[in-house]
Order: structure tokens, then C-alpha cells, then sequence
């Protein structure tokens, strides 16, 4: 509505006000003036607002035919459509359905049978009354006409969605206390213009609304994932730990699996399981002599192992793939770490791994890993139990279990579960071990260095943070942008 129609339809229902005493309904007002009545509300509710008029709502109710139930108004109800095509001899199935739109035919057969008006043999349909009264076409017309129907047979005709309730509303109105034939509209602004010809004296200013908010600030706003990520990450720089590189998404199979011990027929390997690339689908990059060793440990055993004793193919090794864990990150840093003069190294990692899973409200097939591990001399099972107490009670969790679990490339290996106060009972919050000597030796690193080390997954302490039950709310393309804006700020084990 423009603002000069909006201005008209003030006038008008101010200079009615003046001579009568009351609009009773805002619908016939606006039809007799020729304004829209949505307009002419919109109005109303403005001059409510200022109290030049008191508004009261009118609120009517009726039932109104849907567009089947107008059909059926004009030509009959399907029932009594399909009556009306059976002979008095009785009539085919097949032919009586061609006579019949489907629709038509398929609900006509249901009330027809459900009246009794008609019997379906297996082939017959015959007749077992002679006369019908169609009831529901009746009944839709009354409803057409405004006429009244009792609340049962409304209720039979919603059921069967023909007919729908139509809400109307609309306003009565009368003067209000500061009622005025002519709205005087308080300037919102002291000009130059105001004071150049001295109109200011008599200007009314529109008064300040101190309680209004003010326009909302837009700026960026940080992940529920990156503030919980930023916590743990200051946990462990809190630990003493350096962050590894994790840049590379794309691993080849010889870092993410051989190198950790991991057999070529693992079933992690398989493609169910893994992404693997298709271009380039192949690394040609691997230093030679530490491929070697890995083939032979492999194949053949060594350092007390007896290996997987199959034959270790370089092309399964060679192959491409998104990694599925960043401990493929942590093989390439313990190597890098035997080639030099050990020093004992404590690093860290929080960042997306992929793995070829069905999506549910539970799993993704990308999530981001958190890792930690500790590398020196003599380390053993209670340095990583003593560990797991230090960083888990600063996220939190001081009652921490552990059970004997198998992964490839750690022996002796414990799942973590910590004591839940909210769901009151033992979650699982990650896996841990130490590294096989199958994985360290062939690096080059000393006998006697231990490789300490355990995993989580960042989404499932952010869902329980913010109280997310379902993954794809959290991450993907399903976030709602709200949550980005609105969620508070993160603070672990406070």
C-alpha cells in the first residue's frame, strides 16, 4: 500500500468517526470505500496505536468447500457416480471402471459399499438398492449456500477432505481518547529547514523510545565446533604439546595404513569403508628404505614379530586416498623424528578425517579427530593411564574407565569411558594405546622408546556441550544459522 493510499484511508476513517459513532465491521467499511481490507487493518492498527481510535477484533468462523468438494457439489459424490453407472442387470468390474475416472471409481467403491447401496462379486458389481439419496452432495451445497449443518456430518465431510474451515478476522472501531478528525504527525527530527523559518516552536517532536533496541550487530560468529576445538587445543598447549600439520586431506595407503601396521587386507581397507582417489589415484613419492622395512615386517616379521606372513603389494601401498584418521599425520612425524638424534616430542592434532559411512543422526562421513600422542624413553602403560586422568579432568571428565581393546598398530590398547552425570552411566569417550614395535623399529627410532597415544572425536563433546542430538544439525549442509549466531560461549571443565 502506498503511503498516499495509506494517508486516504486514515482521512477516511477519521472523518467517519466524526459523524458516527462506531465502524462496526472494518470488511464492509473498506468494500464500500474501495480500499483493500487488509490495508484498512493495517491502518486501524496504526491510529489503535496512537489512540486516536480503540479497535476491538471480530474474529468469524464457517466452512468453506475444498476443490474436490466443489467437484463433487457440481456432479455428484463418487459414490452416487458410481451407483448412478450401475444397470439394473449389473454391470462388469472391468467395464464399470472404465466408465469411471480411477479416483472416482476407487473411492466410489468404498462408501458404495460401505452404504450398502452396491455389491462387488469377483466379476459383478450389481445394484442392492434401487433409489439412492446422495447425501453428501446435498450436504456440500447447504455448506456452498451458508447454510447451517450439524457438527457430525461437517465432521464426516472433513474427515474426507471436502471441506476446510475458513477464519476470518477484522476489526470494529470506534474514537478513542486522543481522537482527532486530522492526525497531527509528530516530526521525527529538528532540520535546518525548521530552523531557518522558525516553524520549530510549533513542530510536536515524536517522543524517544529509550526501552527500543537498537539495530542488531552483523559480524561474524564462530562454530560451536571451533570454540570447543579452540579449548582443547589450549588444553593441550596448556600440557606442553605441539600441533602437528595436518593440511594434507589426501594421504596414500602406505602413511595412512601400512606404515601403522595395518595389513592390505584389513576390511578398514576396503572402498566400502575408505574414499579412495581416483585422480591422481597413485603416490610416487616414498622413501625407499623405509618401504622396505615395512614390507619386510609385513611379510616376514622382525623385532621378536612374526608379521602377517602374505604377500605385500607396492600398489596397494601406492594407492590414494582422504585419510581416514590423522594418526596417518602422526606416522609421518615419528618418522621424520627418527631421523634425527632422538629427543623426546609430545604433539597434538584436531583435524577432519573421512570415512565411508551412511549418514545418520549419529555419523557423518567426515568428522574431525582429536589426537595426542607422547614419544621417549621408557614409557609405559601407567604414563598413558596417569596422562589420560591430566587431559580428560581438564575437559571435565574426572571419573575415567578404561577396558582392553585391539587396534592394529597398538598393543596393549584400552577404549576410555568416563562417567556421565547427565545420562547417569558409562559413556565411551575414545580409544588409546601404545605403538607396536612393528610400527616404531622399522622407522629407525631407538629400542627403547615408546610411543604413548589416544584419540576422540570433536562433535560428540560439542553435541553433548550444546545439547545436539542429532550430527547433521552440527555439521553440514542441514545447519541451521541461528545456532551459528546464538550459541554461548564454550568454557571446558568449569
Amino acid at each position: 500500500m502506498s503511503m498516499s493510499m495509506a494517508d486516504e484511508a486514515e482521512d477516511a476513517i477519521l472523518a467517519y468517526l466524526k459523524d458516527n459513532d462506531e465502524i462496526s465491521n472494518s470488511a464492509d467499511f473498506a468494500q464500500d470505500l474501495g480500499f483493500s481490507h487488509d490495508d484498512i487493518v493495517n491502518v486501524i492498527r496504526r491510529l489503535h496505536g496512537f489512540r486516536l481510535v480503540d479497535a476491538k477484533d471480530i474474529r468469524r468462523e464457517r466452512w468453506v468447500l475444498t476443490e474436490e468438494g466443489k467437484t463433487y457439489a457440481a456432479v455428484g459424490s463418487p459414490e452416487f457416480q458410481l451407483f448412478s453407472a450401475v444397470p439394473p442387470e449389473g454391470i462388469a468390474r472391468e467395464d464399470l471402471q472404465k466408465k469411471l475416472d480411477p479416483a472416482v471409481y476407487k473411492i466410489g467403491c468404498q462408501q458404495a459399499i460401505k452404504n450398502k447401496w452396491v455389491e462387488m462379486a469377483k466379476t459383478l458389481v450389481s445394484k442392492k438398492v434401487q433409489h439412492a439419496d446422495d447425501k453428501v452432495k446435498n450436504l456440500l451445497l447447504r455448506i456452498q449456500n451458508d447454510e447451517a449443518v450439524n457438527q457430525e456430518d461437517i465432521d464426516a465431510l472433513k474427515r474426507r477432505k471436502l471441506t476446510i474451515q475458513q477464519v476470518w478476522k477484522g476489526n470494529s472501531v470506534r474514537k478513542g481518547p486522543e481522537y482527532a478528525p486530522k492526525r497531527k504527525r509528530a516530526a521525527t527530527d529538528l532540520t535546518r529547514e525548521n530552523l531557518q523559518r522558525g516553524d520549530w516552536k510549533e513542530l510536536e517532536f515524536k517522543e524517544y523510545n529509550f526501552s527500543a533496541k537498537g539495530q542488531p550487530v552483523e559480524g561474524g560468529h564462530l562454530h560451536p565446533i571451533l570454540k570447543v576445538r579452540r579449548q582443547v587445543q589450549t588444553i593441550f598447549l596448556n600440557m606442553g604439546f605441539e600441533e602437528m600439520p595436518t593440511n594434507n586431506y589426501v594421504e596414500s595407503s602406505f602413511w595412512n595404513f601400512d606404515a601403522l601396521f595395518q595389513p592390505q587386507q584389513h576390511p578398514a581397507r576396503d572402498s566400502h569403508d575408505t574414499f579412495f582417489l581416483k585422480v591422481p589415484s597413485s603416490t610416487k613419492m616414498l622413501p625407499e628404505d623405509y618401504v622396505e622395512r615395512v614390507k619386510e615386517i609385513h611379510e616376514s616379521g622382525g623385532y621378536q614379530s612374526r608379521g602377517y606372513g602374505y604377500d605385500w603389494k607396492r600398489e596397494e601401498a601406492n594407492k590414494n586416498l582422504l585419510r581416514t584418521h590423522t594418526t596417518a599425520v602422526s606416522t609421518r612425524m615419528l618418522y621424520a623424528l627418527a631421523q634425527k638424534p632422538f629427543a623426546p616430542k609430545k604433539y597434538y592434532s584436531i583435524d577432519r578425517v573421512f570415512r565411508n559411512e551412511a549418514v545418520d543422526r549419529t555419523h557423518l562421513a567426515e568428522f574431525h579427530q582429536i589426537e595426542g600422542l607422547i614419544c621417549d624413553r621408557g614409557l609405559t602403560l601407567g604414563d598413558l593411564i596417569g596422562v589420560l586422568h591430566d587431559f580428560f579432568s581438564r575437559l571435565g571428565m574426572s571419573k575415567l574407565r578404561f577396558k582392553p581393546a585391539y587396534n592394529p598398530y597398538t598393543e596393549p590398547s584400552m577404549e576410555i569411558f568416563s562417567y556421565h552425570e547427565g545420562f547417569k552411566k558409562w559413556v565411551e569417550v575414545g580409544n588409546s594405546g601404545m605403538f607396536r614395535p612393528e610400527m616404531l623399529l622399522p622407522m629407525g627410532l631407538p629400542e627403547d622408546v615408546r610411543v604413548i597415544a589416544w584419540g576422540l572425536s570433536l562433535e560428540r563433546p560439542t553435541m553433548i556441550l550444546y545439547g545436539i542430538d542429532n550430527i547433521r544439525d552440527l555439521f553440514g549442509p542441514k545447519v541451521d544459522l541461528g545456532l551459528i549466531k546464538r550459541n554461548p560461549i564454550c568454557r571446558l571443565g568449569l
